[in-house]
């Protein structure tokens, strides 16, 4: 639903600016219990039955934004609780990262396949034909599925000429790869932590918005506040994310708006982990293992060594760009605080790795940016702009979209070996990423590079984007055109690969 502006991303983006203003205002933070009317404003529902309903769910979304819990249902807390404690320069994210505010949730069925009004009652009745397990039955003219019978194949929806059977499944079910959310005993959503690999995409699918993951806004402002050289390292899918008027030679000076002491592309950490990969696929596929896998993005090398165990040494050592960028800026900057800004809710898992902390101190998506341009009331139309970003390569930028990863890991390889043949699959979703593994463990990748991508489309499908994806996707290619450099190998940081590890 990315790009189209719902009631649901206009409560996002109002929660995101308003806990953006408390903590650059300051002062008393028990004014949070207010924001939820300052947000749902009046005495009528616009959206759910009640509005103090809604004004509770807004008082959720504000904790997760702070990076707090949800408060139980079964007991009377403040909004405020744990505010004053979450007032500080440095805290990382605590389980669960994704979270389900349940009386949010409209107790969608997990699966369902059902007749409509459009059923014609005809005489061929297909649909009864074609089910194996003969639950369908005609009653009145009109076909009637027996739901203890029905096994959700589909196969009736697929064969009626009049499009009257629907299969019904719960949208943030459908969209995780992990099958991670099932009901639980009141028929809410629950997320099963131990399958959830946080790539968010139950967050963008759901429908009323009940699906959320918790910020670290607050933290970012406060470190700013307490005087910390605060660096932002920007995701290459940053292209047209913030809108039409926030060109690349813009961002730099936005950001100074926002009170970043400077910014860095990302895309060079992209080109560190491509020269990285290319050195493991030379040295390693296929003489001490069958394939490599990318590493760069967390919730796909995730999700391979939870399904695929034996895998685990077959994904690429590489850091990821993120890191490699964060190591890159401590070290040009010693004292400073890094911020990873970008299109996905599973760098916030990442970053929250003990053997990661040290290097990326937060992370925000670009959604949760624009919270603070709203906050700052940052007129880019005003913004003078500088001189483009140029340290990336197009190589670099080009990690932003499905497929290229591998490509820029292929052209590094060939810059040197221009003969060698790189065989490549990838995938993206983390179904598709999931089957490209089963045939790799029957051998049909043996000598091959693999691409995995837990968002449709790659990073510029991440939760945190706000454009839709085919409009992203066309910005960063033209974006990654206008690069000087083009592979990795042309990076002016390629040396320093070997002392980031």
């Amino acid at each position: 639903m990315r790009g189209i502006y719902s009631s649901v991303t206009d409560i996002r983006r109002k929660v995101f600016t308003e806990v953006a203003r408390l903590a650059y205002e300051g002062g008393d933070y028990s004014r949070i219990d207010d924001l939820p009317y300052k947000i749902v404003p009046g005495e009528v529902a616009n959206y759910r039955e009640s509005i103090f309903l809604e004004r509770a769910i807004v008082g959720e979304r504000l904790r997760l934004s702070i990076g707090l819990p949800l408060r139980p249902i079964t007991e009377h807390t403040r909004l405020s609780q744990g505010i004053i404690e979450s007032a500080i320069a440095e805290k990382y994210y605590d389980p669960p990262l994704v979270n389900v505010i349940k009386f949010a949730c409209n107790k969608c069925p997990e699966k369902i396949v059902q007749v409509t009004e459009l059923c014609q009652g005809c005489l061929a009745h297909p649909c009864k034909e074609v089910c194996p397990k003969q639950a369908i039955r005609i009653h009145n003219g009109r076909a009637v599925i027996d739901q203890d019978k029905c096994i959700k194949c589909g196969r009736c929806v697929g064969v009626c000429a009049y499009h009257a059977i629907v299969q019904m499944e719960r949208p943030c079910a459908a969209a995780c790869g992990m099958n991670a959310i099932h009901s639980d005993a009141y028929g809410h959503a629950t997320i099963d932590y131990d399958r959830c690999v946080s790539c968010g995409m139950c967050i963008v699918n759901c429908p009323f918005g009940a699906i959320s993951d918790k910020g670290q806004i607050f933290q970012l402002i406060h470190a700013m506040k307490e005087g910390y050289e605060v660096y932002a390292a920007i995701a290459p899918a940053f292209v047209g994310q913030f809108g039409p008027k926030m060109t690349p030679e813009k961002l730099r000076p936005a950001m100074q708006e926002l009170g970043f002491k400077d910014i860095a592309e990302v895309a060079v950490g992209a080109d560190l982990c491509t020269i990285e990969e290319a050195k493991d696929f030379l040295d390693k596929v296929p003489e001490k293992q069958p394939f490599l896998a990318t590493s760069c993005c967390p919730s796909w090398s995730v999700m391979a060594k939870k399904r695929f165990p034996e895998f685990e040494s077959y994904i690429s050592m590489a850091l990821t760009p993120m890191v490699l960028t964060a190591r890159l800026l401590k070290k040009q900057h010693p004292g400073c605080k890094v911020v990873f800004i970008g299109p996905c809710s599973a760098k916030k898992l990442e970053a929250s790795r003990r053997t990661i902390r040290s290097d990326v101190d937060f992370v925000l998506t670009f959604e949760e940016t624009m919270g603070m341009f709203e906050a700052k009331q940052v007129d880019l139309t005003k913004i003078v702009g500088e001189s483009p970003l140029d340290e990336g390569t197009a190589a670099g930028r080009g990690f932003a979209v499905s497929g290229g990863v591998a490509q820029a890991v292929v052209d590094c390889i060939h810059k040197k070996y221009p003969d060698r043949e790189v065989k490549v699959q990838s995938a993206q979703g983390l179904r598709d990423c999931y089957k490209m593994l089963l045939l790799a463990k029957a051998g049909k990748y043996d000598g091959y590079l693999l691409e995995g991508m837990a968002c449709p489309g790659g990073c510029v499908a991440g939760a945190g984007t706000l454009q839709p994806l085919t409009k992203a996707t066309s910005m960063v290619l033209a974006y990654k055109g206008q690069a000087d450099k083009k592979t990795a190998e042309d990076s002016l940081y390629r040396k320093q690969a070997d002392h980031l590890d």
